[in-house]
């Protein structure tokens, strides 16, 4: 993609960005008072090439029977990975000029 090397501010923006999207999706599918739990890891590794790991862990109301917690965690997941995405491209025009 041809992103610099990212600095620890860059890191930090980077997991906060992909968290909030990964967060917001469950919300955006599921009402927060159904969510027992839900734990959203991001883990770095290098600056250059960056490898980002997403886990996302949702525990649901018993309420929430028919919600695939599964699906609704990849998709969370593929989601902040998009967002990362996103942000490294806008970070890469940005360094080009």
């Amino acid at each position: 993609m041809g992103i610099p090397e990212l600095t620890e501010d860059q890191m930090q923006t980077l997991t906060e960005i992909a968290e909030k999207a990964a967060r917001d999706y469950v919300l955006s599918k599921v009402p927060q008072r159904r969510i027992s739990a839900l734990d959203i890891i991001i883990e770095t590794e290098g600056s250059k090439p960056v490898t980002v790991t997403v886990d996302v862990d949702i525990v649901l109301s018993p309420l929430m029977k028919a919600c695939n917690v599964g699906k609704l965690a990849d998709e969370s997941t593929e989601r902040a990975l998009e967002a990362i995405e996103e942000w490294l491209r806008k970070l890469s025009c940005k360094s080009k000029k």
